[in-house]
């Protein structure tokens, strides 16, 4: 009888474990939370996936990017002819530096008529003025949704905190109605609000890390493109003395 008393009671405990173990699971503590907590977990996870869609994105960019720009820059400073590289280049959909070679040389195209009609006043400030907003656009296309990293960066971690307050208040309330202080009573709103934290920060950490780095490789993106727009507009300037 003893010996039956001890198997059963022998047996009973990895059954009480692997319950344990099933109720604080990822998936139980998400079903088991309050709705609140269930919004703020959902708002959580979406926040952290867009956000890596944004990382990833946003890499993959700027990577091509700036091989555009090493291969128009060696293009461009190989001695080729500015006309002979701006009809190749003319009909191409082109970014990084090449956009604005294609932009300033469209408008020394235009404003050759009015260079013979009035002289050269006014040309290369035309010219510069359209590299300028050749450069903002492709600035502004780089740093497009970097935004929301900046956002979920900041605000996350508060988000999380908020699912974490309201964890610990559904423990200490779970306590008043069952008058009871046992730690299963407290563990599972305790846990929810640990799981709304780790959220936040999981949404947190990557978007801080990869807006900084991403904005980082946009400035010097930037000063590689301000630095080849004085360049080719000494050039410019040149020539316009070389005609007069």
């Amino acid at each position: 009888m003893d010996l039956t008393l001890f198997a059963q009671t022998a047996g009973a405990v990895p059954v009480d474990v692997a319950g344990a173990e099933a109720g604080f699971s990822l998936w139980a503590l998400f079903w088991q939370a309050h709705i609140v907590v269930k919004i703020v977990m959902i708002g959580l996870m979406v926040a952290s996936v867009w956000s890596w869609a944004i990382i990833i994105e946003k890499l993959f960019l700027l990577v091509r990017i700036e091989r555009r720009t090493n291969k128009f820059e060696d293009q461009f400073w190989s001695g080729r002819s500015l006309e002979d590289l701006y009809a190749s280049m003319a009909q191409e959909n082109n970014r990084s530096s090449a956009a604005l070679f294609v932009a300033a040389m469209r408008e020394w195209k235009r404003s050759q008529e009015s260079m013979m009609r009035a002289g050269f006043i006014g040309v290369q400030q035309r010219i510069e003025r359209a590299m300028d907003v050749e450069m903002q656009k492709e600035m502004a296309s780089l740093e497009s949704r970097l935004l929301f990293l900046a956002t979920v960066g900041s605000t996350a971690p508060f988000v999380g905190l908020f699912g974490t307050v309201w964890g610990i208040m559904n423990s200490f309330r779970a306590i008043a109605i069952s008058k009871s202080t046992n730690l299963a009573v407290v563990a599972p709103g305790i846990a929810e609000a640990l799981f709304a934290t780790a959220l936040g920060l999981l949404a947190a950490i990557p978007a801080v890390i990869f807006y900084n780095k991403i904005t980082n490789d946009i400035s010097k993106l930037a000063v590689r493109f301000e630095s080849f727009s004085g360049e080719f507009s000494s050039i410019i300037s040149r020539q316009l003395d070389e005609s007069v």
